[in-house]
């Protein structure tokens, strides 16, 4: 359930560009218009202009934005009760963490910043819940739906604000949740999704002196041993790292060196134990809105990700797939020199961001064909044998550059980074999937009810609700194949009836329902709708029809090759009867790549008459 993207591009437009850091998924903290180089044996230019850093929860906090509001007919006492519940959940909190500080050592276990971080995120959830509590109440005694909604928005807006006050403040590890919370547009209402929006480019930067003495404590050598300069100031910075130019000093050859923020190996533990007791105290205050599951994936996904040797052979294994196919994709990704746990030296690859629609107008680059790439990459990745699918294709982690060196195809490259959060689907799963898809394009809804059951184990109570989750749009847009289906481009009107839909109880059905299902499935859900996100930043001409014509082809190789499989299984694919199975499965192949090939025959048709049309004007 998708809203609309934008805000994402006006406020990345604000946001100044920067070479490399706009194509490596670490977004740019600040802009400068100059990078200092650090030199062994000339340390006066890191005093004289080296960076000012911004340390995780370093300063004290407000309360967030809390406000004083006039509650209206809410009674004091049960004001009270809210808040003395809460007040013991933060009891909890505090006996949660004094444990977990426990386990850090004497170090840290006395930690005023330990301290302040804790309480800083229990404060906003006293403050959120009451003021939830308040406002359903004050709701409740409102008539006027267009009242009703207004209380829920701006309730919405201040929680909202209150939350990324602190996600900012705490940095790393939810600054990456909040990041993550940004792209739930199918569960999350539009206040909190487009609030979070700024976190994907406004990131803590750590000081060069942890990057010095990290880079130390890991490798055994000073940093300006194996480097013979090294941008003290970083060309971008993300949650859970930032990256650096560097020079290598036996080779001379010019690298990024991705290292991760020193606090996080400090605050990790503490930071998870934080973010499952937040979920779990508002399951205790909203039974029906358990969001335990998205806590439980990311104790599962944070390790990965802050494992760069994990990084470095999800990416190798990246290149060597997409590198073997018969078909090359204009894929490029960095190559790694080395890898240690929290250090990542790779080949220096530059682009532009994917929603800089100035520079691939500028440079002739057609976004049409910038999206049905992106769609062939990732349908590669979720239906490929084999294939690593990469979970994590927000727009800071895509960069597109100008190629002019190929003959035929495409006159640019994609650049994918930051490869630490990878899954694989297993076969069975992906080939469910691919005859799912295929229902939901046929519009045949009895083996889209029975493949979502396959995929999800979802039942025909909730199969509606899966179904517009897992495409993005309303169901009975989906179900109306009279009206084109899936492939009807998107109105206003449709995303009005899906937000209404979810203000109206929707919401809590549906995030019961993702706390059933597996949790690849909740991964794959991810991917799409960031990918979806990515082909609306770019604002294309061709509607949905090429994308789901694309999708339909990967899901078709898919179920040709497990009916070759089965074929086999019988016996020799030249006797006759296993060779007119071949061709009946060759050719439900064959009617969905000629429709590709007649729609995209058609598009270049018009892309060559729009040409022609400009130029007589032009002679004109």
């Amino acid at each position: 359930m998708l809203s609309s993207r934008a805000s994402l591009a006006a406020t990345r437009r604000l946001v100044p560009t920067m070479s490399f850091a706009q194509q490596a998924g670490w977004t740019c903290a600040q802009c400068r218009n100059s990078i200092p180089t650090l030199r062994k044996g000339v340390p006066s230019l890191l005093r004289a202009n080296g960076p000012t850093t911004r340390r995780y929860g370093s300063k004290t906090g407000d309360n967030g934005g809390r406000q004083d509001h006039n509650y209206g007919g809410r009674s004091r006492a049960r004001r009270s009760a809210v808040l003395a519940a809460t007040g013991g959940g933060v009891a909890a909190a505090a006996a949660t963490v004094g444990g977990s500080l426990l386990a850090f050592g004497d170090d840290i276990k006395n930690s005023y910043e330990a301290m302040e971080r804790t309480g800083r995120v229990a404060a906003a959830l006293v403050l959120c819940i009451n003021d939830y509590y308040t406002t359903l109440g004050r709701r409740d005694k409102v008539e006027k739906p267009e009242e009703k909604e207004t209380l829920l928005k701006a309730c919405h807006q201040r929680c909202a604000d209150r939350t990324l006050k602190v996600l900012e403040q705490s940095g790393g590890i939810f600054i990456k949740l909040g990041q993550h919370l940004s792209a739930m547009n199918y569960l999350l209402p539009p206040e909190w999704t487009t609030t979070f929006i700024p976190l994907q480019d406004r990131c803590p930067v750590s000081s060069f002196e942890s990057i010095q003495a990290m880079f130390k404590a890991d490798t055994g050598q000073d940093l300006l041993d194996y480097f013979s300069e090294f941008s003290p100031e970083p060309i971008g910075a993300a949650s859970l790292a930032q990256v650096h130019m560097a020079t290598i000093r036996e080779t001379g050859q010019r690298v990024a060196v991705k290292v991760q923020h020193p606090s996080l190996k400090k605050w990790a533990k503490l930071d998870m134990n934080l973010t499952s007791f937040t979920f779990s105290t508002l399951k205790r205050f909203f039974p029906e809105y358990d969001l335990e599951w998205l806590s439980s994936e990311v104790e599962v996904s944070l390790p990965q990700e802050l494992n760069f040797e994990c990084e470095a052979e999800n990416s190798k294994r990246t290149k060597e797939y997409f590198g073997s196919l018969s078909q090359p994709l204009p894929l490029v990704i960095p190559d790694v020199l080395w890898a240690k746990k929290r250090i990542l030296v790779m080949a220096c690859e530059t682009g532009k961001r994917l929603d800089d629609l100035d520079y691939m107008d500028s440079q002739g680059i057609d976004r049409d064909e910038v999206s049905a790439t992106l769609a062939r990459i990732f349908n590669e990745m979720i239906f490929g044998e084999g294939a690593p699918l990469h979970c994590d294709p927000h727009g800071g982690n895509i960069a597109i550059r100008k190629n002019d060196t190929r003959r035929r195809g495409p006159n640019f490259d994609i650049v994918l980074y930051d490869h630490g959060l990878y899954r694989d689907i297993p076969q069975d799963l992906r080939r469910s999937y691919a005859k799912m898809w295929l229902a939901v394009i046929d519009g045949d809804m009895e083996g889209m009810k029975k493949y979502v059951n396959e995929v999800a184990g979802i039942g025909e109570d909730k199969f509606p609700l899966f179904a517009s989750a897992i495409t993005g749009r309303d169901f009975m847009i989906v179900s109306d194949t009279n009206e084109g289906g899936v492939m009807k481009p998107k109105e206003a009107s449709e995303q009005k009836t899906m937000s209404t839909a979810l203000q109206e109880g929707l919401l809590a059905d549906l995030v019961q329902m993702l706390g059933q299902v597996p949790r690849i499935i909740l991964l794959i859900l991810k991917t799409n709708d960031l990918t979806r996100s990515l082909d609306e930043s770019l604002h294309t001409k061709q509607g949905p029809v090429r994308q789901f014509l694309i999708l339909a082809r990967y899901c078709m190789r898919t179920v040709f090759y497990e009916q070759l499989e089965e074929i086999k299984k019988r016996g020799s694919l030249y006797w006759p009867p296993n060779a007119i199975r071949v061709f009946a499965a060759w050719l439900g192949f064959l009617r969905v790549e000629l429709k590709l090939e007649a729609f995209e025959l058609w598009l270049s048709a018009k892309r060559l008459l729009g040409y022609k049309n400009l130029g007589l004007e032009a002679a004109a």
